[in-house]
Formats: C-alpha cells, sequence, structure tokens
C-alpha cells in the first residue's frame, strides 16, 4: 500500500513525500482507515513503529477536509502524558503540516504561561497538551472546547502510570459527547481497557504485536552485578566497544543520572544528562546536542523513555531496572528505531530479581544472560531466575570466578586491581 491509496489530501502527500516516507507503516496502514472513516479506535503499537503520523494524518486530513464551525477553541485535542512526547507530537504535526494553513500549539508544563495564554486567546486547529497544565487552563477559563471534534489519547497506559486518569476524565468529560476518541497504547489490557469503555463508543480496534513480538529488530541482554562496583566494570566494557556508536543510559533518579554524567565525563567520555529536574528548554538543547552528535553518551531517567527520538542510538543500557516493567519496553525502544538494528544492556543487581521477573513476564520471554570474561558475577542466580542454558561467555570462556580486572575490564576510572569477592 501505498500512501496515494489513503486517498490523503494533496497537501498532506506533498508533505510526506518531503519528509522522505514511501510507504506506511503498519500501524498506519491499519489505524488510519478506521479513523479517516470516523471511528472511534484503540491501538496498540510499540515506539518506533509510526504511530504519530496514524493519528496525526487523519487529524489533519479531517481539518483541511471539514468545514470548522464557530468559535476559537481547538477542532482536535492531542493529550500525551510527558513534555518530551508533546514535543515530538508537535513536531510531527509541523512537519506534515508544512504545506497547510493548519494552526496549532502545544500547553505543557515547565513553560511560560504567558505565551500559552496569548495562544489559547487566538483560533486554533489542533492543540497538544500534557493533562497537567491543561487541567490550570481550564480551571482558569481559558480553553474552549465547544467545537472539538477529535480526541487522541497517546500513550495512554503512561498516563495511567503517571495518575494522571482523573485529570484525563475530567477533560474528556469537557469535551462534546459526539467527538471522534483514538486510544493508543503500548497494551490494551487491565486499567486500559476500563478508560477505552468509559470514554470510546463502539472501537476499532488494531494489535499489532503482543510485548513478546515487539523489539525483534533489538537484541536484548541481560547481565547479572553483585554490586554497583560491578555494574561499573560491565557498562565500562560497553563503552569501550566500538559498534556502540550512541546510548542512552537509564538510571533510577535524577541525582543518579547527574552523578554518573559528571563521572562519564571525567573519564573522557562526551555525556549529558536528562531529567525532570532541568528546564524544558535545557532539556530540549540537550536533546538537540544528542542528535548532532556532541554527545556520545545520554543519562537519563525515565523521561526520556518515551518521546526520545534520535536515530544514531545503537545501544540502550538500563543502568537501574525501571520499577514499572511497562517502562522497559519503552527505554528499550530508543534503539533500533526506523527499521534499524539495536542492543538493549540490562544490568541487574541484587536487589532487581523482581523487577526482572515482571519484564519478563510482561515480554513473555526469558531474556539471554550474558556472561563478560573477567567480570563473572560471583553470586548465584535466585532460584527460578536461572537461565534454561548453558550462560555464554564474552571471550573465550575463563572459568567463572578468575576476575582480574585488566586494562579497563574494571569499573571506568579503575587500577586493574582484582575485585574482592563476595564472602
Amino acid at each position: 500500500m501505498t500512501f496515494n491509496e489513503l486517498n490523503l489530501h494533496s497537501e498532506l502527500l506533498r508533505a510526506i513525500e518531503a519528509c522522505g516516507f514511501d510507504q506506511p507503516t503498519d500501524i498506519q496502514r491499519e489505524a488510519i482507515p478506521h479513523v479517516l472513516a470516523g471511528r472511534d479506535l484503540m491501538a496498540s503499537a510499540q515506539t518506533g513503529t509510526g504511530k504519530t503520523a496514524a493519528f496525526v494524518l487523519p487529524a489533519l486530513q479531517r481539518l483541511l477536509t471539514t468545514p470548522a464551525g464557530p468559535g476559537k477553541g481547538p477542532r482536535v485535542l492531542v493529550l500525551t502524558p510527558t513534555r518530551e512526547l508533546a514535543m515530538q507530537v508537535a513536531d510531527n504535526i509541523r512537519q506534515f503540516s508544512r504545506f497547510s494553513r493548519i494552526r496549532s500549539g502545544n500547553v505543557v508544563g515547565g513553560m511560560a504561561y504567558p505565551p500559552q495564554i496569548r495562544m489559547l486567546r487566538e483560533p486554533l486547529d489542533l492543540l497538544v497538551a500534557t493533562p497537567g497544565r491543561l487541567m490550570d487552563h481550564m480551571e482558569a477559563g481559558r480553553v474552549d472546547f465547544a467545537r472539538l471534534e477529535v480526541l487522541v489519547l497517546d500513550e495512554a497506559d503512561r498516563m495511567l502510570d503517571m495518575g494522571f486518569v482523573d485529570a484525563v476524565k475530567r477533560i474528556a468529560a469537557a469535551t462534546p459527547a459526539t467527538r471522534q476518541t483514538l486510544l493508543f497504547s503500548a497494551t490494551l489490557e487491565g486499567r486500559i481497557l476500563d478508560i477505552a469503555r468509559r470514554l470510546l463508543s463502539d472501537p476499532a480496534t488494531v494489535k499489532l504485536a503482543a510485548n513478546h513480538d515487539a523489539h525483534a529488530s533489538i537484541e536484548q541482554r541481560i547481565h547479572q552485578a553483585d554490586d554497583a562496583e560491578h555494574k561499573h566494570g560491565l557498562l565500562d566494557h560497553y563503552l569501550r566497544d566500538a559498534d556502540l556508536e550512541q546510548a542512552v543510559i537509564f538510571t533510577a533518579t535524577k541525582r543518579g543520572a547527574d552523578r554518573l554524567a559528571k563521572k562519564l565525563r571525567n573519564l573522557g567520555h562526551t555525556s549529558a544528562a536528562l531529567h525532570g529536574d532541568m528546564s524544558q528548554n535545557a532539556r530540549k538543547r540537550t536533546v538537540e546536542q544528542m542528535r548532532r552528535g556532541k554527545f556520545r553518551l545520554l543519562v537519563a531517567t525515565d523521561v526520556a523513555a518515551r518521546g526520545l527520538d534520535i536515530k544514531g542510538i545503537s545501544h540502550v543500557i538500563n543502568f537501574d531496572l525501571p520499577m514499572v516493567a511497562e517502562d522497559y519496553i519503552h527505554r528499550i525502544g530508543r534503539t533500533g528505531r526506523g527499521g534499524a538494528s539495536g542492543t538493549a544492556v540490562s544490568l541487574v543487581g541484587p536487589d532487581d530479581w523482581g523487577k526482572l521477573g515482571g519484564i519478563e513476564r510482561l515480554t513473555g520471554r526469558k531474556l539471554e544472560r550474558r556472561v563478560i570474561d573477567g567480570l563473572e558475577p560471583q553470586r548465584p542466580e535466585p532460584r527460578g531466575q536461572r537461565a534454561g542454558g548453558p550462560r555464554r561467555r564474552g571471550n573465550g570462556g575463563r572459568p567463572a570466578g578468575n576476575r582480574a580486572r585488566r586494562g579497563g575490564q574494571g569499573r571506568p576510572g579503575g587500577n586493574g586491581q582484582r575485585r574482592r569477592r563476595a564472602a
């Protein structure tokens, strides 16, 4: 199928060609006809599959082909869980509406109120927003949903995980009952189905891939780490790998991201931190610098697990496993994008086995355990977590237990001394 066969407006087809896209992705091919037909939709698709265009293109089609009603409020509202994802959606809208006279804007936290207030006073076609900041404007009487035609809930599972369920319900209740509602999520189960039953009317369903089928182009590896020093040694091993072009390294905390990024810089790596305590402008600047290749390593919290789209990322390294299993899927989706292959590495400490179990239940697969020569774990893997087959060694299979740290095989900045074995 080509985009021409989707019967899109000529201005959209021109923009699609200018973006260099030839054929719709699976999610676009399956979802767009339902949306163009006016159906409510709930769709499950992983990151990197082109799902943003799956709702942006038909929304723009509606704006270009259907007369606007009276009023100034938005005709299309896209709700996203984070500022980063909102900015990514807004960027997609700008790309696909470049030859159209579509007026769009975004309302997100971390940005000044006055420009947003001025924007909301003007006629607006399409609005992208995060729930918290949009609620602030709604409570101040600055948003008019009288002519809203389409409501999009993007990354709905993440919005629920972040505690936005009540805000989403209140926002939906403020929109016309005649609206078309589109729900996109990594999974369609549990609470997502509950919210879908509340907000959608006789929806079409598109479910492209189960979690265990997703990310086929990403090689996923698990390394057991005895302690923090061991984690640093494993990390250093990968950072010395010539195959690592750019990497996102995920940590559990903002402070941990700052500390690790600083340590890596001190060791000569070009690196930067990305987390929620940074201003929106600082975060945007950091991402753009990563895109331009100024940094090889981006140390981030889960603020970057969704919405971060950098084509050059060859590796994702989970220095800390995520608290929520679904975030693992979104983290590793930062690599292997646009048909490329990628590598996802997770460092599993003594307290992380329960988190790993949740990830493996969600993905429906036993993730491959790897052992690096000279960095073998000294502690046994907890019962029930052992891999089904023999462990794979890194460079030639020296017996476990002989973990001499040679020339940088130890933690970053180490002096090559043998690490003391666990008692």
